[in-house]
């Protein structure tokens, strides 16, 4: 197995997170409120695109499952996306998650539109995409459908969208495991598309020095605390 050293992105103490309404974008932001917000940038670049727009992830665990909470401003909210499973990335503003148990190669990757459909990748390890053509990759790394769940709020006023999202730790690891104590390697991106622009302003909570997001040697670490 390839190791990785220490990680160079955020470190992220985790905590558990109390019982709250998931359809309620006040209650969800009262049960994150103590919790550590880590901001997405471009780290390969010298400074931020013009457009670049700011935002802030936070994260919690309850039970087997992990928590993610995105605020994300965003001056033209908008997906093309008609359903499941499509390359949301490539067709409107996506906001995406990646996770891997520290010490293991497997990796999942998580997709949200801005109209809550969703797009669920897990990679047998970090070189599989290198090894397979990108369509293939997309088809072959497709998990089943409600392998996590999420939910999503438009403000086009206030030019924000926001996010949460709950990832079991059996759709991670491959299996059900007690979290506490635990520790995942992560990185949260997104693609920021404008109607009529030529490509999409993306950004990501790991130093990347490229705009390539599948690599684990800069992603950082949650740890999560009992």
């Amino acid at each position: 197995m390839t190791t990785l050293d220490a990680p160079a992105g955020p470190t992220i103490d985790c905590a558990r997170l109390p019982a709250f309404d998931e359809s309620s974008l006040d209650a969800v932001r009262r049960a994150f409120g103590s919790a550590t917000a880590v901001s997405m940038r471009q780290a390969w670049r010298d400074r931020p695109e013009p457009a670049f727009a700011p935002s802030a992830v936070r994260t919690g665990w309850r039970d087997r499952s992990v928590f993610v909470f995105a605020e994300l401003a965003d001056a033209d909210i908008f997906t093309d996306a008609t359903d499941h499973n499509q390359r949301l990335c490539e067709i409107g503003d996506a906001f995406e998650m990646f996770f891997c148990p520290d010490g293991q190669e497997a990796y999942a990757e998580f997709h949200v539109a801005p109209n809550n459909l969703q797009l669920q990748l897990h990679f047998p390890d970090w070189g599989w995409r290198g090894r397979v053509s990108k369509d293939d990759a997309v088809l072959k790394a497709l998990m089943p459908r409600h392998s996590f769940q999420s939910r999503t709020w438009i403000d086009a006023g206030a030019h924000l969208w926001s996010v949460v999202a709950e990832i079991p730790v059996a759709a991670v690891c491959g299996h059900a495991r007690p979290l506490a104590g635990d520790a995942w390697r992560f990185s949260f991106c997104r693609y920021d598309h404008t109607r009529g622009g030529a490509s999409p302003v993306i950004s990501s909570t790991s130093p990347h020095p490229v705009p390539a997001f599948h690599r684990p040697q800069e992603w950082g670490l949650i740890r999560f605390r009992g």
